[in-house]
């Protein structure tokens, strides 16, 4: 009867560890997105911020890695899994390498996979890994560089007629996914972030 018991108990271990490993696994997906997420909202603030100077959108329109900061993003990943009942490190929140939007974390579960009832489960956690990655979903024609200013006449030279200035034009060089976006000068925004980037999981590895 006892072995019995004891059998019970470890088919009831084995289980309730299967279980936990896919619940770590859910808090590291979430992680990991929660993180590029972020990252892409940073990248769109930082673009807004920038909007009436084209000749530094690409590098938010790349996704490039110096246009959005690390520890935010890790912070909500951490907030993540938090909510999913684990645990994640902030040196375990790490930007991918050769991907210049992307973050591979790895969280352990709050609970352990086993019980005192069977020697050595009883302080082991489960563990799991996740990457996701941005994915720009626009294209931009970068500016042609302005011409240089001709020299100012001498005394003897005709003045040159005198226009007015003329008001700026909509900037027209954004294209997502084949939708071209025009971005009024006098009330400058952006598509939405999920216009602009995509996010997913990725098997990507570093």
């Amino acid at each position: 009867m006892a072995g019995l018991l004891f059998l019970s108990f470890v088919y009831f271990v084995v289980g309730q560890a299967a279980a936990l490993r896919s619940d770590a696994q859910t808090a590291a997906d979430a992680a990991a997105l929660a993180a590029v997420q972020n990252a892409r909202d940073q990248l769109r603030d930082g673009w807004l911020a920038v909007i009436l100077d084209p000749g530094q959108w690409p590098r938010f329109v790349e996704a490039e890695a110096e246009a959005y900061r690390d520890a935010p993003a890790c912070d909500s990943a951490i907030a993540f899994a938090a909510r999913n009942d684990a645990v994640l490190a902030r040196r375990d929140c790490v930007h991918l390498a050769g991907a210049s939007g992307g973050y591979r974390v790895t969280v352990r579960t709050v609970d352990t996979v086993g019980s005192s009832t069977v020697p050595g489960t009883e302080h082991r956690k489960a563990v799991a890994s996740a990457a996701a990655v941005i994915v720009p979903k626009c294209s931009f024609t970068r500016p042609e560089p302005e011409p240089e200013p001709e020299p100012a006449p001498g005394p003897s030279s005709p003045s040159p007629d005198v226009t007015e200035d003329e008001e700026p034009g909509p900037i027209a060089e954004l294209v997502c996914d084949d939708l071209a976006w025009e971005v009024d000068p006098d009330n400058p925004t952006l598509p939405p972030a999920e216009d602009l980037f995509t996010v997913h999981l990725t098997d990507h590895d570093e």
